[in-house]
């Protein structure tokens, strides 16, 4: 995939409120488990509300490559004609994933089941993202890995012959992995056992079950353990991709923050190991409900109201960061806007996602005269509500969500803020400048 031509913005304080009722594009996470798990399954799955996203249309396109028939019926709108458990056939060509980490990481371990070689390529972001993390514990399959040093993309794979199950502690939480290894798993004859020291997303667990394969869950003293049974027949089962909860974030901090603001946001995944924004949100007091609950596809969902509140800064424990590492760049935009202090604990693992997300926060917040820390692993944010200075450009470092942090400061700061690129931005939220000049009733969000 070419590197978008850059796309610099800024945005400046809207003349009024910012109101209105929107959804947000489909949950990134589903999305692209919905097409890898339609790939797998006997017959065919209907896909609504999926994310149309670059990375999502990467793992579309890939599953295409590996034999399924992929078919856009229209916005939103899939089908998926599945192979079956272990039915998968080699690709013609290198497997482009784009920006993807989750669609690298998930396609390995789908691989590493099946007997067939494949090499996976990805934008410049990408290529500089850790694998090793995945191919360590997938070669116990008896999958065999090329990669470049230091285990990163372009990566060749050879999936095994005869997959054997993995019993895999993982050293650090992340979801990416534990997806990876019960995707393997799943060709694999026997159980596969991943145990995971902190509770992560579970899409995947609650999607191997709405496919109909045999998953248990245990908590013990060695973490969480998850049991999946092998060669189950997954069945095609329809999928209704909730809203994102990592982009309505985007839409929610702007409500906290602009005066007098009142925003609905509709529709969105109420997973509760991804809501931690919402209950930091209310612990720095802001005025967030959430509204017609309900269950599709497995997931929990509502709709999130959003009223402008004067916050106040808080101590973000270590242990909430799997259920919000892609909240923290608009966390700390908000933390800026809040009385006091705030520090958010624990934040190793944005050192490795699309940027090292965690500097890249620090230097947004640096360039727009906010007062920051990095101590350790820690971000401390110092507070200046109604008083921001802004004025800065920020280097997003082709992530998406640096840029959309840095536009929703923009927002409530003194003197607008600029992106050097916003180009990215489409790879999770499209449309995300008009849905947010939609809500200020005019164009505070502009070209640079």
């Amino acid at each position: 995939m070419s590197h978008p031509d850059p796309r610099p913005l800024k945005a400046q304080a809207p003349a009024g409120p910012l109101t209105g009722r929107l959804g947000v594009p489909g949950d990134k996470s589903i999305s692209h488990r919905a097409l890898m798990f339609g790939a797998l399954a006997v017959g065919t799955t209907e896909i609504s509300g999926l994310l149309e996203g670059e990375d999502v249309l990467c793992t579309a396109a890939a599953m295409r490559a590996l034999g399924a028939e992929v078919e856009r019926l229209g916005p939103g709108s899939w089908r998926v004609s599945g192979r079956g458990v272990g039915g998968l056939v080699e690709p013609p060509d290198v497997l482009d994933m784009g920006n993807s980490g989750t669609a690298a990481r998930l396609l390995l371990g789908l691989l590493a089941g099946h007997p067939v070689f494949a090499v996976l390529t990805g934008d410049a972001s990408l290529r500089k993202r850790p694998m090793k993390r995945v191919t360590d514990p997938l070669s116990a399959t008896g999958a065999t890995f090329w990669t470049r040093e230091g285990g990163r993309l372009p990566l060749a794979v050879r999936g095994a012959v005869d997959p054997l199950p993995l019993d895999y502690v993982l050293p650090v939480a992340s979801a990416q992995v534990k997806s990876a290894c019960l995707l393997a798993g799943l060709c694999a004859a026997g159980t596969t056992r991943v145990v995971e020291p902190e509770r992560t997303r579970d899409h995947t667990e609650n999607m191997l079950r709405h496919f109909g394969a045999t998953v248990s869950v245990q908590d013990t003293a060695e973490g969480r353990v998850i049991l999946l049974e092998g060669q189950p027949e997954l069945v095609a089962a329809p999928v209704v991709v909730p809203g994102d909860p990592s982009s309505a974030a985007f839409p929610i901090v702007a409500a906290l923050l602009v005066p007098g603001s009142r925003v609905v946001v509709e529709n969105i995944g109420l997973n509760p190991l991804r809501t931690g924004l919402i209950t930091t949100l209310r612990e720095m007091g802001a005025a967030l409900r959430v509204e017609n609950e309900r269950v599709a596809g497995g997931e929990p969902v509502g709709d999130i109201v959003a009223e402008y509140t004067e916050l106040v800064g808080i101590t973000v424990p270590p242990g909430r960061a799997p259920s919000m590492i892609d909240e923290y760049p608009v966390l700390a935009i908000a933390a800026a806007a809040a009385r006091g202090t705030t520090r958010m604990q624990g934040l190793a693992e944005l050192r490795v996602k699309e940027s090292d997300r965690l500097a890249a926060t620090f230097a947004l917040l640096a360039a727009n005269g906010i007062k920051a820390e990095i101590e350790g692993d820690d971000l401390i944010v110092h507070g200046t509500p109604g008083a921001i200075p802004g004025g800065g450009t920020v280097e997003t470092h082709m992530d998406h969500r640096i840029a959309m942090a840095a536009l929703v400061l923009g927002l409530a700061t003194r003197a607008p803020v600029a992106v050097d690129d916003a180009a990215f931005i489409d790879t999770s939220f499209p449309g995300f400048t008009t849905l947010m000049n939609g809500l200020a009733g005019g164009t505070p969000i502009g070209p640079a």
